[in-house]
């Protein structure tokens, strides 16, 4: 367990807690909370937050209903 970690609560749609809960079988994690700080970690160290923040993004937006497992 590397650094001190907090309980938070956050809202997300369902079809992202099944990203998680894929990403967590394909890679092997421990938990879902796993997969979450793998993608923040990947956010604060490698991701460009222009790139990220900067774009408006809705993935359920007209006939979409969010993310969907190849």
């Amino acid at each position: 367990m590397a650094g001190k970690k907090i309980s938070v609560e956050f809202e997300v749609q369902q079809d992202l807690i099944k990203m998680l809960e894929k990403a967590k079988e394909e890679y092997d994690l421990e938990s879902v909370d796993k997969a979450l700080r793998c993608i923040l970690d990947y956010v604060a160290l490698d991701g460009d937050w222009e790139e990220i923040f900067g774009e408006t993004r809705c993935i359920r937006c007209g006939s979409k209903s969010g993310w969907e497992e190849n």
